[in-house]
């Protein structure tokens, strides 16, 4: 009795052994299946290289990989490489891609409103864009626009307050720009377009041989670190500032909607941050690089600096009066994202004007820059 005993106690040893074995080596395969490769295809609207635009783009791609170890592998293709430039949107939303990096206000002929998460005339800042975004509700209603398309946006760069333009002669009244053919995309093209101008949307590889040829009159761009690359000078000398149409403009990673909700949690907080990195980054860039050009472009290009005056940008403000009045009316989505950008609008932007505003009026005057 006491043998038989012994062996029955052997053998539950064994049975135990055995589960507490199999149970090791599903604990060690559940990372291992947590850490499968994801291969992300991500498509651009921005050339290969180009700085800022296509640098940025390019930098988020390898630092999502860097911060991933390896393990979501981003295989990247610029405009024109896999898909045209203003292609990447349907190209992300039918799943073909993972991924594109761009300006959102190039698809607001699906919706209005995708233009506000990049620029709207007389919108907001880049600090101001980043409160609305984070938190004034601004990407609660990124993501309810994008659930109709099959798509996640993430803030991935900004340029700043763009340039008003390039133009090949004075702009003195807001006449000038009646049949003027330039290169604007957005909801600002359309206030040009209710000052009489014919507002003609471009990819950036295709602005200086349409400026040069003379298919369009005039073009706005960036700003001077990018509009020096794209030689606009050779073209046009007249640089015009401020920019109604782009006072920070933002720029985005659509995701597909799909790709996005089947990853893990971990997976998309990285995909966040490095996103979130690049929207820093790109702006310290662009800051940091725009003044040295600017002054290569007056200096050595003979370029000819112009701000538009008062009466111009009074123009400017009922036209886009009028265009914002029309987008409203588009649907209820529509009409929300405006009303949630204006209270941001007036919200931070009072914030805005008794701090960084002043300070920045208020130093430049005692030290005469």
């Amino acid at each position: 009795m006491k043998r038989r005993e012994i062996l029955k106690g052997a053998a539950g040893v064994a049975t135990v052994g055995a589960a507490t074995v199999a149970e090791m080596a599903a604990a060690q395969q559940a990372p291992a299946a947590a850490m499968e490769r994801i291969d992300v295809t991500m498509v651009s609207t921005w050339p290969r290289d180009f700085p800022g635009l296509g640098t940025g783009a390019q930098r988020f791609a390898r630092r999502l990989s860097d911060m991933s170890d390896g393990r979501i592998a981003v295989q990247y293709f610029a405009g024109g490489e896999r898909v045209k430039a203003f292609d990447s949107f349907d190209e992300v939303a039918s799943g073909n891609a993972q991924m594109y990096h761009g300006a959102d206000y190039y698809w607001k002929g699906k919706h209005p409103g995708w233009a506000y998460f990049t620029a709207v005339p007389f919108g907001l800042t880049y600090t101001e864009m980043n409160a609305w975004i984070r938190f004034g509700g601004g990407q609660e209603l990124w993501d309810e626009l994008g659930e109709g398309f099959g798509l996640k946006g993430l803030m991935c760069g900004n340029t700043g307050v763009q340039m008003g333009g390039w133009f090949r002669k004075e702009m003195n009244a807001a006449d000038d720009f009646n049949g003027l053919k330039m290169r604007i995309p957005g909801l600002g093209g359309d206030v040009l377009a209710k000052l009489g101008a014919s507002p003609v949307s471009l990819p950036g590889s295709q602005i200086y041989e349409n400026l040069v040829s003379g298919a369009i009159d005039a073009t706005e761009w960036v700003g001077p670190w990018n509009d020096s690359v794209m030689k606009f000078y050779e073209a046009a000398k007249y640089y015009y500032y401020p920019g109604m149409h782009e006072p920070g403009s933002m720029l985005a990673v659509g995701v597909n909607k799909d790709f996005w909700e089947g990853l893990s949690r971990a997976d998309q907080t990285t995909i966040e941050a490095a996103a979130s990195m690049e929207n820093d980054v790109m702006m310290s860039e662009y800051n940091a690089k725009n003044g040295e050009w600017l002054a290569k472009l007056v200096a050595e290009q003979g370029v000819q600096l112009e701000r538009f005056n008062d009466d111009i940008y009074d123009s400017f403000g009922e036209a886009a009066a009028e265009v914002f009045a029309e987008v409203v009316e588009h649907s209820d989505l529509a009409r929300r994202i405006h009303e949630s950008f204006t209270k941001a609008r007036a919200d931070v932007g009072a914030w805005a004007k008794i701090s960084d505003q002043e300070y920045v009026r208020q130093r430049n005057r005692v030290l005469g820059l």
